[in-house]
């Protein structure tokens, strides 16, 4: 039986909804390292992991991609 989900991608759209970010604050924001890293899943779709979108909100303010690791 396995205990752990899967982690879900999820799309822009679902992602400023749960962030209430704008589009070009989440871009900038992933530029500084601010916000997690986008996953590029074909030639023009990219997604989020739902978990680096949950580490985000619980703390926005301190959130930085280099104190998380990698996979």
């Amino acid at each position: 039986m396995q205990t752990d989900a899967p982690d879900r991608l999820l799309r822009i759209t679902v992602v400023l909804q749960r962030t209430s970010l704008s589009r070009s604050t989440l871009y900038r924001k992933m530029a500084e390292g601010t916000f997690p890293k986008n996953i590029k899943i074909s030639t023009r779709c990219a997604a989020w992991r739902e978990s680096s979108i949950e580490d985000w909100l619980a703390n926005p303010m301190f959130y930085d991609v280099k104190d998380r690791v990698a996979g």
